[in-house]
């Protein structure tokens, strides 16, 4: 297995497998990619994809049944001083008030903590400062759990579903404070969500995992560039010479979206494809799923 680089990727694995249990069927299979430092990566993929599991692994809190993942370089372990984790079930002690768990996401994190980024995100005013965690509506949770990730300053954030349980106006108002934090202070973060929409405007990576394995991962901008969404006269057979990731019938012509192989008819109608539309159609494409660079074909996609 060739070795990991450690002077770019903040989060990277080679061949990584993980289950729950030791006999028990692998939730990530063979998955490889890199996240470099400085990126908002978007985690995406169905139910029963790997995605909580691939940040548990991140952060330490389970080890690899095969392959290798490292953080900057080294091996995740549970407490990284660079590295933050918000879980998606939002693990809280429920007797404490509000200001006694950010009071201890002070002493824990002493010397790197940001009160007040982390009273911005949690909004004490909003709370009576005797309300205890197992008072509070999820919501409220979340912005509590969402506020000690952020205080902590680390240099690689791991949020699975970070703005559920919130409101419209929250997830904005949350969302809009993340990427303020993002671009003051360069942090690296990786993002799991299952509203693609919402991840467009703030992501310029994505990792795209399926049945436990890397579809598609890179840049967000380079992706799409390399895919087209077409719209042609007549049948699929008008498309061969390229890479048909999915294609449907539309009205008496055919519409796809393609890695072009080379220049596209002047009667084609050719646009970009949104992020939606790039994880849509390659979680939809027919066939066994297998690694996937940013600008290699995936097993699922077919040359036609």
């Amino acid at each position: 297995m060739p070795p990991i680089s450690s002077s770019d990727p903040a989060l990277a694995a080679h061949g990584l497998t993980g289950r729950y249990r030791r006999r028990g069927p692998d939730v990530l299979d063979d998955c490889s990619f890199a996240v470099p430092a400085g990126v908002v990566s978007a985690l995406v993929g169905p139910n029963g994809a790997g995605k909580s599991t691939l940040l548990e692994l991140a952060a330490g809190l389970r080890r690899p049944n095969a392959g290798v993942i490292e953080v900057f370089g080294g091996p995740p372990r549970a407490g990284h001083p660079q590295v933050s984790y918000l879980a998606q079930h939002r693990p809280l002690f429920t007797r404490f008030t509000i200001a006694e768990t950010l009071r201890l996401g002070a002493r824990l994190n002493e010397g790197n903590w940001d009160g007040e980024l982390a009273d911005r995100v949690a909004d004490p005013s909003r709370f009576h400062r005797k309300d205890r965690i197992g008072d509070l509506s999820g919501g409220e949770r979340t912005r509590i759990a969402l506020a000690l990730t952020l205080g902590k300053r680390a240099d690689l954030l791991l949020l699975d579903e970070p703005m559920a349980d919130l409101d419209v106006l929250a997830r904005q108002e949350l969302m809009g404070l993340l990427m303020a934090h993002v671009a003051d202070t360069g942090t690296t973060v990786v993002m799991s969500s299952h509203i693609v929409s919402e991840l467009t405007e703030a992501c310029d990576h994505l990792l795209l995992l399926d049945e436990g394995t890397t579809r598609l991962h890179g840049d967000i901008e380079d992706l799409t560039a390399s895919h087209a969404v077409v719209t042609v006269p007549g049948g699929a057979d008008r498309l061969a010479g390229h890479t048909v990731v999915e294609s449907r019938p539309a009205g008496r012509g055919t519409s796809a979206l393609i890695r072009p192989g080379g220049p596209l008819p002047a009667d084609w109608e050719v646009r970009p494809p949104s992020l939606e539309e790039l994880v849509l159609a390659h979680l939809s494409a027919p066939g066994t799923p297998g690694p996937a660079s940013s600008l290699a074909p995936s097993s699922k996609e077919s040359a036609v």
